[in-house]
């Protein structure tokens, strides 16, 4: 749906008196009424929540869009990014990302390796969807136990749900100045009777992006730019539905292929002797290209749904949905492959709405989940692990007088399944052959079994038509992932040598070894509470969220104090060959759990000071602490927490034109865990100016935006590359997008 056919909507919507809102609309805003949560099942509105919600779609949606989700996201309260550079960023819900935070499309996971890695890209498209939903706070009930931060789902057409009349769709295309960046994206939907179909596909090219100068590493080749940071990516997308009167039918299929650089990881040899000038320029140019490191992702995607309705007995809706997801991604350094991760994961959910039951009316389902995940390649730091997970779930809401009464339930049960064959590989000295070898105390895992048990209470009280209160109370359990409790090598995206909590190091006469753990690893247990108010009047909208996380047995990472070469015993050697070059020492991180908690809130203020001109704000901020120190210095801070941010942004209209000026503040992190380092404040501002006309029946908007416009340096302190990537430098887009 265009902006203009949304504007239409809501200004019908509230002149029939369906909603008593009177002030006025721009191109550029939504109608939060009007935005429907599909991830809800019962279909509420984002105002009939307890949980906080954020639905972004329309043309704020289209003037957000970047290359990650994460980017695309990070301009909404309480939703930050992990920023791997420009390449691979998810989005951090409230302080917590990973498994985390759950990513969806359509209702259903991406089964992708973005929860395992910063550096791996998630495999939804922003410039394809229709919406993207940002549930804060657990949201288990309906889509797993790894939910106790949240939820994203993005939403698109691929599952043809109504009846096509006629021929509608999108073409978008855009420039970027920072990084050469084209993309050209569009989507068609239509049909003939109850027949309906959907297509879309997309396309990204880009070079590395700039960054200021004075970012710069001194010893770069290319100051001024981002080396290996480039991305290549393109996907498509194709549904058919049939839409009867009580029965619809859909069928997806969609492809993705992305090529990206790893930034921070180049590995260019430099020539030590500087005495020696063997090599002119452009062999250090073809070597420097040769040995950057890069990765390669491809993915076939199914998705099917079945619905029906209007059915007679204690059921009168039944909805099956079902995924299939065969995902590859090869990280690949001097032109060979180092590391393979592959995933083939299935997925289906069953539920169905009851009959009203004493006032009370809501959803029951089953839900199932299997993962067949692996890591191969002399690279790879966890093994693979076939994990399997089954959940029954209720979702039931009442409404009595001015009160709308929200329950919830889910019992899941997960068994993670480990090829031990990963732990079995002897470890040699590469020094003469008489040298012994040894051989590690063997490491044997039977299979992991959790169950988990997640509760959620919540009211949405009306105290008058222009304002609510919604209280929640959720009691999550999280099982730990397979890479939380596994994991036993070196992490190339993060710098580190990671160990699962599946492990214990010990002190014997050859120095630190890695042992198994006689203790088990527990669920993460999330008790959250969230307050929200909202008040929706004729010219000032506002919403206000506070929340208390209590976490115990927090899974993170723990910095030993050691690094890879202590871990296994190993003296350092003197080199024979001044051109040599060591093998990479890397700091070791071990999970470990204790209690945490994580408090904050979000606030948001939207007010028309005319019919012309108004006003957005938004503020949100997290703390995070461990009940106990993690290091020996008393620091109990949680890492990579995201700093506090102000933002501002004024919007004027007036005839074909919209124009934006804004600026967000992000306040200095000196709040960092022991082996972090503070990052220092900044304030980006924006603009973008927007005309919109009409082409032979056609919506046509030409934009402009402006970003970074100071070319400020900023640093991403949730970033695991915050001191090699920073933001990109100032950038201007130039794009068009015509609706038919």
């Amino acid at each position: 749906m265009t902006m203009f056919k949304l504007s239409a909507l809501c200004s019908a919507l509230i002149s029939t008196g369906i909603y008593a809102v009177e002030k006025p609309i721009q191109k550029d805003e939504q109608s939060i009424e009007t935005l429907v949560i599909t991830a809800n099942p019962i279909g509420r509105s984002v105002l009939e929540s307890a949980t906080p919600v954020t639905i972004l779609g329309g043309e704020a949606l289209d003037n957000s869009q970047a290359a990650t989700l994460g980017e695309t996201l990070k301009g909404v309260p309480g939703v930050n990014s992990t920023y791997f550079g420009p390449v691979a960023s998810s989005p951090i819900i409230r302080g917590l990302d990973g498994p985390r935070v759950k990513i969806l499309q359509n209702g259903l996971d991406t089964s992708d390796a973005s929860r395992v890695g910063p550096d791996h890209v998630t495999t939804v498209e922003a410039s394809t969807a229709t919406q993207i939903e940002v549930l804060r706070g657990p949201a288990t009930l309906l889509y797993g136990s790894g939910a106790i931060g949240g939820v994203v789902n993005v939403v698109d057409n691929r599952l043809p749900r109504e009846r096509q009349d006629d021929i509608n769709g999108e073409v978008a295309t855009s420039y970027d100045s920072v990084s050469n960046e084209k993309m050209l994206s569009g989507d068609i939907n239509g049909g003939t009777g109850n027949f309906a179909f959907h297509a879309d596909g997309f396309t990204r090219d880009s070079d590395d992006y700039e960054i200021p100068d004075e970012a710069s590493d001194a010893d770069s080749d290319s100051v001024g730019k981002l080396e290996n940071s480039a991305i290549d990516a393109s996907g498509g997308t194709v549904g058919i539905g049939w839409i009867g009167d009580d029965v619809n039918v859909a069928f997806s299929y969609a492809r993705l292929d992305n090529e990206y650089g790893i930034p921070g990881h180049e590995h260019a040899h430099e020539d030590e002797d500087h005495d020696e000038e063997e090599h002119d320029e452009e062999d250090h140019d073809a070597e420097h290209e040769e040995e950057s490191v890069f990765a390669r992702l491809k993915q076939n995607r199914y998705q099917s749904r079945i619905d029906w309705q209007n059915i007679d007995g204690p059921f009168t809706q039944i909805h099956w949905l079902n995924a299939y997801t065969d995902y590859e991604h090869s990280e690949i350094e001097d032109g060979a492959i180092g590391t393979t991760f592959s995933n083939e994961a299935k997925e289906s959910r069953l539920w169905a709405k009851h009959a009203p039951l004493s006032g009370w009316e809501g959803v029951v389902g089953v839900h199932f989940t299997s993962s067949d995940f692996s890591a191969l390649g002399e690279e790879a730091f966890t093994p693979s692990t076939e994990t399997k997970s089954t959940a029954l779930f209720v979702l039931e809401e009442k409404q009595t007088g001015a009160f709308l009464w929200q329950l919830g339930a889910r019992f899941e049960y997960t068994k993670h399944q480990p090829d031990n064959s990963f732990f079995s590989e002897e470890e040699h000295d590469d020094d003469d052959a008489d040298e012994e070898h040894e051989e590690h105390e063997e490491i044997h895992f039977a299979d992991e079994s959790f169950n988990a048990s997640s509760f959620s209470a919540g009211v949405v009280y009306t105290l008058n038509e222009k304002s609510s209160l919604a209280f929640n109370y959720a009691r999550s359990e999280r099982a730990p992932s397979a890479s939380e409790i596994f994991s036993n090598g070196l992490h190339i995206s993060t710098g580190t040598f990671e160990v699962g909590a599946g492990f214990d190091i010990e002190l014997d006469d050859d120095g630190y070894e890695l042992v198994q753990s006689s203790r088990s690893v527990e669920n993460e247990v999330s008790n959250n509470l969230d307050l929200s108010y909202r008040y929706q009047g004729d010219t000032i909208t506002a919403d206000v969220s506070i929340f208390y996380n209590d976490i115990a047995n927090y899974l993170y990472e723990q910095d030993t104090g050691l690094d890879s070469e202590q871990l296994h015993g190993h003296e350092e050697e003197e080199l024979e060959d001044e051109h040599d070059h060591e093998e990479e020492v890397t700091p070791v991180f071990i999970f470990r759990q204790q209690d945490a908690v994580l408090y904050g809130f979000e606030a948001q203020l939207d007010w028309h000071l005319s019919d012309n001109l108004r006003v957005e704000s938004f503020a949100d901020y997290t703390r995070a602490k461990l009940d106990e120190a993690a290091s020996e210095d008393g620091n109990r801070n949680v890492p990579r927490i995201p700093a506090m941010r102000l933002g501002m942004q004024f919007h004027w209209e007036t005839d074909d034109w919209h124009a934006e000026l804004g600026a967000t503040h992000y306040a200095k992190q000196d709040k960092f865990a022991s082996y972090e380092t503070q990052t220092d404040g900044y304030t980006l501002v924006s603009a973008a100016m927007n005309y919109y006309t009409t082409v032979a029946d056609s919506d046509v908007t030409v934009f402009l935006k402006g970003n970074n416009l100071t070319d400020r340096v900023a640093r991403v302190h949730s970033s695991f590359l915050k001191d090699v990537a920073p933001l990109p430098g100032r950038s201007f887009v130039l794009g068009a997008r015509v609706n038919f």
